[in-house]
């Protein structure tokens, strides 16, 4: 799985670059978990050059190890037998190569998808302590033919039913239809998805992804030790927040090159963490967005950069809530023809040559608070450093990145921005 997690993990540090040029001083939440595996569902449809960009969007190139024209499902026919039924005029999509042990008709060559299906099952099987559960759906205009294979793997893999509604006839009807979905897949906390207007009559296929999360702490924050405290905004602005506050024993670091500490605070269980990047400076925030990279994460997280120690938590609570557009992000990180009605290729998808993305769309939510943590969307990463105070202190009173990871598979669910509670 690591090969996975590490594409997740690049994919979503791509993807807050592009988001952060438009929130310098805001505050930031989402899941790159759930924006990957939405996608991954479009990607088994790709071929051609629309599959070659979104593999490298998506950072799966070095964990599927196959190539463009074969990051979708098996034939109509079978997993040995036939090439696919339709194929584009004059273009020949080689037929995937399978283990022979392979249970699935659904496995691509590298088993990327395989991958998503394995890691959705084992976070679906968490223990009772959390809730989870994670929207994945496409819904596409009526009319179109859909290949049965597709529709078949992406329920077998992703959980995902393709619906069909009327874009074109009964746009509004077709916006509530999804939003009502999403609403009751999150437990009513992702709610209007969609606002009126961002699904026009023209929409031929839109591409929806919602997660819903909730976490008691291993070690709770007692109601009774949190009290108002500024949250500096900046060196000049302050705001009066609700600060929690618990001493205990913690996993911390501190990453001297960067001027920051690192933080973990487990949920009941251990399999999942939130962890902090605080720096030390007010405006130390923007050096380590600058430096942010999977390696670089991956080093300030390792076991050898952590250490156990007690540690006065100083943690304020925050809700966040964050719906973003995806077309403009997506195709300034390179994946563009998967958006123009002339170059998509989704014909592993349907045998129409006129199908393409028409809006990508990602609305999240946590809520943070003495008991755990209540999301909709959010992201992980780990510890640091061996040079540290005799005592330490984590006074998170000035604006931090925050994660929440699976541990087992060091996954990044949720990845947030917190410059003003």
């Amino acid at each position: 799985m690591g090969s996975l997690s590490q594409a997740i993990t690049e994919m979503g540090l791509d993807l807050y670059n592009e988001l952060n040029k438009e929130a310098a001083n805001k505050n930031i939440f989402y899941s790159p978990f759930s924006i990957c595996t939405g996608l991954a569902m479009v990607l088994l449809a790709a071929r051609g050059n629309t599959a070659t960009q979104m593999q490298k969007v998506l950072h799966v190139n070095r964990a599927s190890g196959s190539a463009s024209h074969r990051a979708g499902p098996v034939s109509e026919s079978g997993i040995l037998e036939a090439e696919p039924e339709y194929l584009s005029e004059g273009e020949y999509h080689q037929r995937p190569h399978f283990p022979k042990a392979s249970p699935s008709r659904c496995d691509v060559v590298g088993g990327i998808h395989t991958q998503f299906q394995t890691l959705l099952s084992q976070l679906k099987h968490l223990s009772q302590s959390y809730t989870l559960s994670l929207a994945n759906s496409l819904f596409a205009q009526k009319g179109y033919h859909f290949h049965q294979q597709y529709v078949k793997c992406t329920k077998e893999l992703y959980g995902a039913v393709l619906q069909t509604v009327d874009f074109q006839q009964a746009t509004e009807a077709a916006r509530q239809m999804i939003n009502s979905w999403v609403e009751s897949q999150t437990q009513g906390k992702i709610r209007d998805l969609f606002v009126p207007g961002v699904i026009t009559s023209d929409a031929v296929l839109v591409l929806v992804n919602a997660m819903y999360f909730k976490a008691a702490w291993e070690y709770k924050f007692e109601q009774k030790h949190t009290m108002p405290k500024d949250f500096r905004i900046n060196q000049n602005e302050s705001k009066s927040v609700q600060m929690m506050y618990q001493k205990g024993k913690f996993k911390i670091g501190h990453i001297q090159e960067m001027n920051a500490q690192i933080l973990v605070l487990p949920y009941a269980g251990k399999s999942l963490n939130m962890i902090i990047l605080l720096p030390d400076d007010i405006t130390g925030l923007e050096q380590v967005e600058r430096a942010m990279t999977y390696e670089k994460l991956t080093h300030w997280t390792s076991s050898a950069s952590m250490s156990e120690r007690e540690v006065e938590v100083h943690l304020p609570q925050f809700k966040l809530e964050d719906t973003f557009d995806l077309n403009l992000p997506l195709q300034a990180m390179g994946m563009t023809d998967a958006f123009d009605v002339l170059k998509a290729d989704l014909s592993g998808m349907a045998p129409s040559r006129g199908l393409f993305l028409s809006k990508v769309v990602h609305k999240a939510y946590v809520e943070v608070n003495e008991e755990g943590t209540l999301a909709a969307a959010a992201t992980g990463s780990v510890v640091i450093n061996k040079s540290y105070p005799s005592s330490d202190l984590f006074m998170a009173d000035h604006p931090f990145l925050f994660f929440i990871q699976h541990n087992p598979t060091n996954t990044i669910l949720f990845l947030g921005k917190l410059c003003s509670p």
